[in-house]
This record gives structure tokens, C-alpha cells and sequence, in this order.
């Protein structure tokens, strides 16, 4: 079975051949549409040029790609939640301080913190606070710590570098010894 690289490749080689466009040539047309929204762009394709899904789905990543920040912890910080840097620099500190196989994984809206797999994530939640998830799963939610979702079970609002104390550094600390 190919690799998703290898699928990747492939589906990029046989794109004009399929499609009688190249890529750059896909990346004009969605430009010139103006779509913010990956969904938006997939209809887009399949809708008004008769791509199929996969290239149009492959389309509209790469389209969306090319216009990601190059820093995206920079942009995640920046306008009405700049104040916020402080906060995520204590977190990243904290976290890299755990061991040397600390993975920092910016996203779009989010940075993750992984080992063997994912023990946190640090989202600048709304212009005052930041949500740091922790892979606690089995742990009982109580007082500060929450229930939050499928990928981080728990999670904490922080709301000042004051927040980020020994109670959450020993929470996240746990999260990264189970994540080895």
C-alpha cells in the first residue's frame, strides 16, 4: 500500500492529466474566486468546472496552503489578542522544559504539544484567555480543570501568566508522562 506521500504525488501527477489544468493553474481560479472557506472552494470546483472530489478536495488544501501565515503563532497572537503572547510563551517554556522529545506543532488556530502522540494544545480562545487542553483522559474534572474534548480531554482557562501555576504545570506534566 503507497503512503500518503505517495498518494499525494500521484494525485498531484495525474492532475492536469485528469483535469486538463495543472495545479498553478487551479491556484489562479480559486485566487480569482476570492473563497475563504475549504467546503466553499470543493463546491466551487466540482460545481462550475466538473472536478471530481478528490482533486477538488487536493485543490482546495493546496490553495489554502499557500495562503497560511508563515508563522502562524505569530498571527495567532497578533490584533485583539497580542496580550496573550506572555501566557503561551509560559506554557511553551514550561512544556520544553518537560524533556528534549517535546514536539511544537503550530496549526492555523492552534499549537500542539506532542511526544509519541499529542499531550497538549494551546488555542488563544478569545481575546482574553487561552485554553490549554491536556490529555488527562480517566481523570476526574474538578475546580479549574474541565472536561474539553475527544483530542484533549481536559482543559484549563488561562487568563494571565499568573494562571499558569504549579497546580497546572503538574497537570501538564502528567499529560506529557503519559504521552511517552
Amino acid at each position: 500500500m503507497a503512503t500518503p506521500e505517495e498518494q499525494l504525488a500521484t494525485m498531484l501527477a495525474n492532475l492536469p492529466v485528469k483535469t486538463g489544468k495543472s495545479l498553478d493553474d487551479w491556484l489562479r481560479i480559486v485566487s480569482a474566486a476570492k473563497f475563504e472557506k475549504h467546503g466553499q472552494i470543493v463546491s466551487f470546483l466540482k460545481s462550475e468546472h466538473g472536478v471530481t472530489h478528490g482533486f477538488a478536495n487536493l485543490i482546495a488544501a493546496k490553495a489554502l496552503e499557500t495562503e497560511a501565515p508563515a508563522d502562524p503563532v505569530s498571527a495567532q497572537y497578533s490584533g485583539a489578542k497580542a496580550g496573550l503572547k506572555p501566557i503561551y510563551d509560559e506554557i511553551l517554556a514550561f512544556a520544553q522544559g518537560l524533556g528534549d522529545d517535546v514536539e511544537v506543532a503550530p496549526k492555523k488556530d492552534s499549537v500542539s504539544l506532542r511526544r509519541k502522540k499529542q499531550f497538549a494544545l494551546v488555542t488563544p480562545a478569545t481575546k482574553s484567555r487561552i485554553d490549554l487542553g491536556l490529555a488527562l483522559k480517566g481523570l476526574e474534572a474538578s475546580g479549574r480543570l474541565e472536561i474539553y474534548n475527544a483530542m484533549c480531554s481536559h482543559r484549563v482557562r488561562l487568563e494571565q501568566v499568573a494562571d499558569f501555576d504549579d497546580q497546572v504545570g503538574g497537570w501538564m506534566t502528567e499529560a506529557y508522562s503519559r504521552s511517552g
